[in-house]
């Protein structure tokens, strides 16, 4: 599978760890960066990760700052993208079968490598479950509507 991968300085030793990790599983990886521990903005690699993903230059994406935050709203800003935190398993099986996440973060400050190593293993082989849940990612894919929302206490 090919995957893009990116770091601010904050995740940077997560990301090299996962990056190496992928590869050694026999996944194509592009680093789009950061490569050193020089201070750099977080947004810069959520969107180049989110860009490559959204045009199908990657099959999905992971990127990786101090908390993981940060870095996944950059992403979630380019069209086409549906990126989450994983804070756990569970979690990363979910983003995948019920949002059909394609970029998952990490936050470097919070999570164990091994632990990262888990959760992207469920993020890389669990497919989207559709159903129930297709119509729902489709609303992401057009944004929000021009009208209020509907009642929350109507029946779907």
């Amino acid at each position: 599978m090919k995957i893009a991968a990116g770091s601010d300085h904050a995740g940077l030793p997560l990301k090299k760890k996962l990056v190496g990790y992928l590869e050694a599983l026999g996944h194509d990886v592009e680093d789009l960066g950061t490569h050193s521990e020089a201070s750099v903005d977080y947004p810069d690699y959520g969107f180049a990760v989110g860009r490559l993903v959204a045009s199908g230059g990657a099959e999905r994406g992971v990127v990786v700052c101090g908390t993981g935050v940060g870095i996944t709203i950059a992403a979630n800003k380019v069209p086409g993208v549906r990126a989450g935190v994983a804070t756990d398993v569970f979690t990363a099986r979910l983003m995948r079968e019920h949002n059909d996440a394609n970029v998952i973060g990490f936050g470097a400050r919070v999570t164990a490598a091994e632990f990262a190593e888990a959760m992207l293993d469920v993020f890389l082989s669990t497919p989207f479950a559709g159903g129930r849940h297709a119509h729902r990612t489709e609303k992401l894919n057009q944004g929000p509507p021009a009208e209020t929302p509907p009642n929350p206490e109507e029946p779907r």
